[in-house]
């Protein structure tokens, strides 16, 4: 059954915590899974979280850390001495949520953690991992793997996986590397299970195996595997040697921070942010896009300053103002929408985009039409203007098409660049439509007033 969080269950849990009752505590923790006791951690403050996770035994509370967002983590390890991190926690975690845990240590507590680990290895493979940037295959990576020899039999190759395994929690893929440790294919279970124990695993290696390599983006990662229908992944060196693997859970999180990341992009906001930061942290998130805006609102009443002997003289002009601008803004983070949809799967070639870019000129051509045509019919029993009438339809669907392809051609631009494609999809849009559409709808009008 799945777990929710209420107000009454807190309430709860905190009286059991101020009335020191350790085994209803205990019993109340044991029913629930890692990811819901952290989702608690997040309602009680230092004291009670401690209170609860000195209850924990070793597995559950190293999982439970690894689940914690990074500020909670951060606060709770802070409280607690070296030893019992490295002892508790890290020593029962896999190598890459050790890392990650660690990572998020000041440069004084990482020493002192891994200079409790026992396992020389163990802290040797959590150094190694923290080497890497956190946006890579490297980052992502956990070194515990089941890897087999090709020159080993089927029976020299049972006894080793039986080792190994104490180390994997789940074994996705048994890989096969040569002496020099290169990455050579992966042997399915089924294919031991069936042949002779005297046979090598190089006779049944599957050599069809796709890899990364520790520089490959986290994102170049999550689209392979979403690709390919990967639930792991091995990384290799530039050598090509084996070094570790990433699993899909790994993955999902970065799909999750990536398409956060997007969403607050696209709405104005420049860093990533949770809504636990601070004020000013909040704010300088905010502020740069809201200063374009600023900007965007000075240059739009200049373009009206530019006009104004004509807005004078043609007053009714101002009414659809409003609409020309909502209408430039809306068509343009549409298309810009899903030109970035298309960029994050991958599904966007050279050749493509050229395709995208004349589609979405028929689609805006369409829409304009079908817009203008009823502007158009709405200006003719309401409006006794002709040219006004045939002002708002010109100027609405050249603006619609005008913001079809900026939409479609600024997040091919950006990506090309290597800036994130995302910021075309939110106030950046927006304010540049905003402006030129006004132009556009200001200059036809100068235009067509004159002629009619």
């Amino acid at each position: 059954m799945q777990f929710e969080l209420t107000k009454e269950f807190i309430d709860d849990i905190k009286a059991t915590i101020e009335a020191g009752d350790e085994i209803t505590a205990k019993e109340t923790l044991e029913e629930l899974h890692a990811v819901d006791i952290a989702e608690i951690y997040d309602e009680l403050n230092i004291d009670e979280a401690k209170f609860l996770y000195m209850l924990l035994d070793g597995e559950m509370a190293a999982d439970v850390i690894a689940e914690l967002d990074e500020d909670d983590r951060e606060r709770f390890l802070k409280a607690l001495p070296g030893e019992i991190i490295a002892r508790q926690f890290i020593d029962k975690m896999d190598s890459d949520d050790a890392a990650d845990v660690i990572g998020d240590l000041d440069e004084k507590k990482q020493e002192e953690v891994l200079s409790h680990i026992e396992d020389i290895e163990q802290a040797g493979d959590i150094v190694d991992l923290m080497a890497y940037d956190e946006d890579t295959a490297g980052g992502l990576m956990a070194k515990e793997l089941i890897k087999v020899n090709e020159n080993w039999t089927l029976t020299t190759c049972l006894r080793e996986m039986r080792k190994q395994v104490e180390n994997v929690d789940e074994v996705y893929y048994v890989y096969v590397v040569d002496n020099d440790r290169i990455l050579k294919g992966t042997v399915s279970l089924k294919k031991m299970l069936l042949s002779d124990n005297k046979n090598k695993i190089k006779d049944i290696v599957n050599a069809d195996v796709i890899s990364v390599k520790t520089e490959t983006s986290s994102d170049e990662v999550a689209s392979i595997m979403e690709k390919y229908d990967l639930v792991a992944l091995p990384v290799i060196d530039s050598l090509g040697r084996l070094l570790g693997r990433i699993t899909i859970d790994d993955v999902v999180d970065v799909i999750k921070e990536e398409a956060e990341k997007d969403y607050q992009m696209a709405s104005g906001i420049s860093e990533d942010v949770e809504p636990t930061d601070n004020i000013w942290i909040l704010t300088r998130a905010r502020i740069p896009w809201l200063l374009i805006g600023l900007l965007g609102g000075v240059l739009v009443a200049n373009v009206i300053g530019v006009f104004e002997i004509d807005l004078g003289t043609f007053p009714e002009m101002i009414f659809f103002i409003p609409l020309i601008a909502a209408m430039g803004g809306n068509v343009g983070v549409q298309s810009s929408a899903i030109i970035v949809q298309g960029l994050a799967n991958n599904t966007l070639g050279f050749e493509s985009m050229f395709k995208k870019l004349i589609k979405e000129l028929g689609v805006a051509g369409i829409n304009g039409f079908l817009l203008s045509a009823l502007i158009f019919v709405y200006n003719i029993f309401t409006s006794d203007s002709l040219a006004l009438t045939v002002t708002v339809s010109a100027a609405l669907f050249s603006v619609i098409i005008f913001a079809s392809v900026f939409g479609t051609f600024i997040p091919l631009l950006l990506n090309k660049i290597r800036i994130d494609p995302a910021l075309a999809t939110g106030p950046f849009i927006t304010t540049l439509n905003d402006i030129m559409g006004l132009f556009i709808y200001l200059m036809i009008g100068r235009i067509l007033f004159t002629v009619f």
